[in-house]
């Protein structure tokens, strides 16, 4: 080996000594705190770009390390300041509350998402979308039609569509057993899917849908899926809002025809206006058709939840008429049941990211200015100080029975799966409407089973941020006693009837 080799060897070692000197350096002064306070505990690094973990489903992997390290934890994905940082994950409620609502004005901001955000949307997605005077004014625009005040004003359409979800079932039956008192359904999730589509197009275009792949949702699609890049200017309105000309003839508000009616006075341009009706449609449809087959889920998994709920049904109403909305609040243990199908299977289950727009000191932690913030939906529901044994499904932990003896709803934690602060969701009321509507229409009329040839996998979700369980079957049989001679499909006949009229 020549001495030439050696020195130039040599000098390539020291070379790759300062550089991995100065990286490290870099890394350092990067890292460290802007004070002396310390970052939250974490899992140690797997290497210099810092902590690796397999994405499916990470919000489990989450709770793993919360219970290891506590209620809010650190990790470092790449280098702070040079493409990489810091994501802070909170994992119980009380943390959460004191981060993510007291600090809920330094918690607004989303990190920059180039690929969903800014690449698929044009920067208009308001799930994804900045802080900022666009984020302030979408919002507002959408908050608008949301209210409680304002919700009160969907149940119409809710109970119209809800009436058809019921014979969407019935006819699946008579489709595939006409004559049997029972039968097993593998397309419940569908009518699910159809019954969201089809309350949140009304509400957002005017439109009641047939189906899912109706003509009119395969357009707002088509048209969503162009917004925001080589969209002629004002086409929207052709492709999306065709229908709008007599929509409040039919519903009292319309959220897509508001949009276009107060367009100067919001102050959105028309790519806004199309994405905002398109993200109320999408984002409502999605989440509600998941939570109204977690649910039917649950109370085919947990006979004894569901009987609960049928109980008091059978009390409060009777079986001389379906439930209403204005039942809603007499049946405080079938909200129950909600509520603990929003803390078992949440929708969200991990969360969606925040970014800190100054740093936040927490219990003499410092979570960075321009850190990712994460409050993790699944990990705050298995918090055990609130929910003791959080893997049992149990109703009866959100009621309570006061002095008198009257049972009453614990309601103060029931916005954490919807998220928190300012990014809360403002579709919550609607949403929760849905499935008290759905879920008491169904167990007041079925009586719910699991396939017994196809056991249920109560862990087996989609790997999307927002979740929906793999397909699973549910036995259906009617809760309507029936004469023998009248044969063993009578109870449905006699539903059939009863929903045909059901809203109208």
């Amino acid at each position: 080996m020549s001495p030439e080799f050696l020195v130039s060897l040599s000098r390539i070692t020291v070379l790759s000594l300062i550089g991995t000197c100065v990286i490290a350096y870099i890394i350092s002064k990067r890292v460290r705190a802007s004070t002396s306070l310390p970052l939250p505990p974490g899992p140690p690094t797997d290497s210099i770009w810092g902590n690796s973990f397999e994405p499916s489903f990470c919000y489990r992997r989450f709770e793993l390390w919360t219970q290891e390290y506590g209620p809010v934890f650190s990790l470092r994905q790449g280098i702070p300041g040079l493409g990489g940082n810091r994501t802070i994950i909170i994992g119980r409620h009380q943390a959460a509350v004191e981060i993510m609502e007291k600090h809920g004005a330094d918690l607004v901001d989303r990190p920059t998402s180039i690929a969903a955000g800014e690449t698929l949307s044009g920067g208009m997605r308001i799930l994804l979308i900045r802080s900022g005077e666009r984020f302030r004014k979408l919002r507002k625009a959408l908050q608008s039609h949301l209210q409680p005040k304002i919700v009160v004003s969907y149940h119409p359409v809710q109970t119209q569509t809800a009436r058809q979800h019921m014979l969407d079932i019935i006819d699946e039956h008579n489709t595939k057993s006409s004559e049997t008192r029972s039968f097993t359904s593998t397309r419940h999730q569908d009518h699910a899917r159809r019954y969201a589509a089809a309350v949140v197009m009304a509400l957002a275009y005017g439109e009641v849908p047939l189906g899912y792949e109706d003509p009119a949702i395969q357009a707002v699609n088509r048209c969503l899926a162009r917004m925001g890049y080589n969209t002629r200017p004002g086409a929207w309105k052709v492709d999306v809002f065709p229908f709008l000309k007599d929509a409040e003839k039919r519903f009292l508000h319309v959220f897509g025809k508001y949009l276009i009616e107060q367009q100067p006075s919001l102050g959105l341009s028309d790519d806004e206006i199309a994405y905002l009706a398109g993200s109320m449609f999408g984002a409502g449809s999605d989440t509600t058709a998941s939570a109204i087959s977690i649910a039917l889920m649950a109370a085919t998994c947990y006979p004894e939840s569901q009987s609960l709920i049928q109980d008091e049904l059978d009390s409060v109403i009777g079986r001389g008429r379906p439930p209403t909305f204005s039942d809603q609040d007499t049946l405080p243990k079938t909200m129950a049941f909600i509520y603990e199908t929003y803390r078992w299977r949440p929708v969200s289950a991990g969360g969606f990211p925040h970014r800190a727009s100054k740093d936040i000191v927490w219990q003499n932690y410092l979570i960075p200015k321009g850190s990712t913030v994460i409050g993790n939906a699944w990990s705050v529901s298995r918090d055990p100080e609130l929910f003791p044994d959080p893997e049992r499904f149990d109703p009866l932990r959100w009621i309570e029975v006061d002095e008198e003896g009257r049972v009453k709803l614990k309601d103060d934690l029931k916005s954490y799966p919807f998220g928190y602060g300012r990014r809360v969701c403002p579709g919550q009321h609607m949403t929760t409407g849905s499935i008290f509507l759905n879920l008491a229409l169904i167990l007041w009329a079925f009586n719910l089973t699991p396939d017994v040839k196809n056991p249920i996998d109560t862990y087996a979700f989609t790997e999307s941020a927002n979740t929906h369980p793999l397909p699973f079957n549910i036995v259906f049989t009617p809760r309507v006693s029936v004469k023998p001679e009248d044969g063993e499909a009578k109870g449905w006949e006699v539903l059939k009837e009863v929903f045909e009229t059901y809203g109208l």
